[in-house]
């Protein structure tokens, strides 16, 4: 009797313990939701969000317009020859999209702080890398959705726009398609350049705290980079330079053709730029904790 009581005990506390285990796991989960949810909602309240947003999704396929309709098929020698990137030139909206995508992450960290309230969520969430990374999940999330409009309304722009200048199928120029690897790479790619470009933003404003300082650091970075690379004058060393610019590097995931004359390959780019962003972040993080709001 006495060894069935001292079971009985064993397997009700080993029954408790499991219940703390559990209410332990629901409260480390109720808090990470309800900060992704506080997350979600000052971003989507803040008033240059959705104009931002909006411009995430129009420009793109606005300038890879502008940019494709003029093509001629004629000036070029044949398919082979015509020395143009098509999907690469129907994606080139992407370039002034990048600026908005920079500017909301910024504005997720740096309007809290100008706002003043940025305080009282360090209050709240004392561990300050994970308010950093609820921020990141959410900006992540609306670029991503954003940015996969404008791109593939910029895949379908260029689709039906060359055929007006002759680049047609029958001409030996196929349509622009998502079931071609080269394409579906490119566009996916360029979703994720946006997402990057944000979460450098992001980085820059945890950083800096201002917004005007930050999104003046992510321009020089992104533009200014590829300028000083020009001016380098052995080209040896501005090739291997171009290959850490981080724009130049990210970008060069939307090349479909001549591969070989890119400084860096597609992906490989795409992980410089994202190798620039998580510094910025890890740098951000560092100076959360290291400064008062």
């Amino acid at each position: 009797m006495g060894r069935l009581r001292g079971a009985l005990r064993l397997r009700g506390a080993g029954l408790g313990a499991g219940r703390v285990a559990a209410a332990a796991e629901e409260r480390v989960k109720a808090p990470a939701l309800g900060l992704l949810r506080g997350e979600w909602t000052k971003l989507r309240t803040l008033p240059a969000t959705p104009w931002l947003l909006l411009a995430l999704a129009l420009v793109p396929p606005a300038l890879g317009a502008a940019l494709v309709l003029p093509l001629e098929a004629g000036e070029c020698a044949g398919p082979e020859g015509c020395g143009e990137d098509l999907v690469r030139q129907g994606l080139a909206g992407v370039r002034l999209g990048q600026f908005a995508a920079a500017l909301l992450g910024v504005l997720a960290l740096g309007a809290e702080h100008t706002g003043g309230t940025l305080r009282l969520t360090f209050v709240a969430t004392p561990r300050r890398h994970r308010v950093l990374l609820a921020k990141g999940v959410v900006v992540a999330g609306v670029v991503t959705a954003a940015g996969a409009v404008g791109v593939l309304a910029s895949v379908l722009v260029a689709r039906l726009l060359l055929p007006r200048g002759g680049f047609t199928e029958a001409a030996g120029h196929p349509a622009l398609s998502l079931a071609d690897g080269a394409t579906l790479r490119a566009a996916v790619g360029s979703v994720l350049y946006l997402v990057l470009v944000a979460a450098l933003g992001l980085g820059a404003a945890a950083v800096f705290r201002e917004p005007a300082a930050a999104i003046g650091a992510v321009l020089a970075l992104l533009l200014l980079a590829p300028v000083l690379v020009d001016l380098v004058a052995d080209p040896l060393w501005r090739e291997r330079l171009a290959r850490l610019a981080p724009m130049t590097a990210g970008l060069a995931v939307q090349a479909t053709t001549d591969l070989d004359r890119l400084p860096i390959q597609p992906w490989p780019g795409l992980g410089v730029l994202a190798g620039h962003a998580a510094a910025w972040l890890a740098a951000g993080a560092a100076a959360l904790h290291r400064r008062s709001p």
